[in-house]
């Protein structure tokens, strides 16, 4: 088995079946096995997805495990000398998975690769290719730096914004959306870390590959379709505690032993402050009133027939 393909389905039932018609409509001579991993999804996927692929290898869990450990899940069940993390809500193309497992086969130094990932209106997706969120690049990202100097490399450490996404090239980080990784890589730093439960997984496990020595890489002569919600999809407040929570187990984890306690505590405020702010701007667009919906004008207004 060249590769296994992880899918972790969370009540995305058409998204899911969506992303597996891509990944059989795959053009490539390599061999993949699916494993879908179902975190207690209420609809109805674990029935439409197991009735249209009943080759894949459907796992359930009774609660929602989180990503990292149902991803750990599918790990275990699989046989592929590569892993695949895929979204569920993302469209691969017909060379994608063709194209990434020659590259890694090429390149044995490799650890990790990661392919160039668009958003639905055509932009890219900057998490594809990333530099590690330390306390200057989160800075420089969190206070707009990176958007009024684009072309500056010290002011886009984290979203790499001044280099060309057409190019390949070593990156720090990759994004859990679509990463392929080498299983003796696996086999040497072990899986992801289950204290993150759905953010910050993917940056860990590649600030972990590389202090093992492994290369990670962002290739772009494939792309895949991310189809994540828009800036303006209201949250649940799981959601947006978890985010915030992943920058905290990550830097506690990282880097709160290499910078002094000044740092530390002005990024542990920070973090406070960003969950403040994003569930106070939750809580506006809830009470903010639906706009009404004017009815149907048949005929033009008096002012404007002309005589």
């Amino acid at each position: 088995m060249d590769v296994s393909i992880l899918i972790v389905s969370y009540n995305t039932c058409r998204l899911t079946l969506d992303c597996l018609d891509s990944v059989f409509a795959s053009k490539t001579g390599y061999q993949y096995e699916v494993i879908v991993i179902d975190n207690q999804s209420s609809d109805d996927s674990v029935q439409a997805i197991g009735d249209k692929y009943p080759e894949i290898t459907l796992i359930t869990n009774d609660e929602n495990t989180g990503f990292a450990t149902a991803n750990n899940q599918g790990m275990e069940a699989a046989q592929g000398r590569y892993i695949l993390l895929l979204n569920s809500d993302t469209v691969i193309q017909d060379d994608t998975l063709q194209t990434m497992i020659e590259f890694m086969d090429n390149n044995e130094n490799v650890g990790a690769s990661g392919c160039k990932v668009i958003l639905p209106d055509g932009s890219l997706d900057k998490a594809c290719k990333r530099g590690f969120p330390t306390p200057s690049a989160s800075f420089y990202y969190a206070f707009g730096f990176s958007k009024f100097f684009p072309d500056h490399p010290k002011f886009n450490q984290y979203q790499l914004g001044h280099l060309d996404a057409d190019e390949a090239y070593e990156v720090d980080c990759l994004v859990g959306a679509f990463m392929l990784v080498r299983r003796e890589t696996i086999d040497q730093i072990g899986g992801l870390d289950e204290t993150f439960f759905m953010y910050g997984e993917d940056i860990d496990w590649c600030y972990r590959m590389k202090q093992a020595g492994w290369g990670i890489y962002y290739y772009p002569q494939t792309c895949i379709v991310h189809l994540k919600g828009g800036s303006a999809r209201l949250r649940p407040k799981k959601v947006i505690y978890e985010f915030h929570r992943a920058m905290w187990v990550f830097y506690r984890k990282h880097y709160s032993k290499q910078y002094n306690l000044f740092t530390s505590t002005a990024v542990y405020l920070g973090i406070g402050v960003k969950l403040g702010a994003a569930m106070i701007k939750r809580q506006v667009m809830l009470a903010r009133p639906k706009p009404k919906l004017e009815p149907a004008r048949t005929k033009p207004a008096s002012s404007e027939v002309k005589a």
